[in-house]
């Protein structure tokens, strides 16, 4: 299931075949169905690389041995 694109002017969603805002005229975005997803994957990828830095992090930074 793929999103329906919004038209970043009025806010009307489309089809998603259309190519252009019924409502106004303007282009729609060509990317807008993969826009959530890629936004997912950044994300997972953000986590993903956080918790590598965090693991090197813990191994490499000196003990405090008293």
């Amino acid at each position: 299931m793929s999103a329906q694109p919004t038209c970043l002017y009025c806010q009307q969603a489309h089809p998603v075949d259309a190519t252009e805002c019924r409502q106004c005229g303007m282009p729609l975005p060509a990317e807008a169905a993969m826009a959530s997803e890629r936004r997912l994957r950044r994300f997972t990828w953000f986590c993903v690389g956080l918790t590598l830095f965090c693991i090197v992090m813990f191994f490499w930074l000196p003990r405090n041995i008293a």
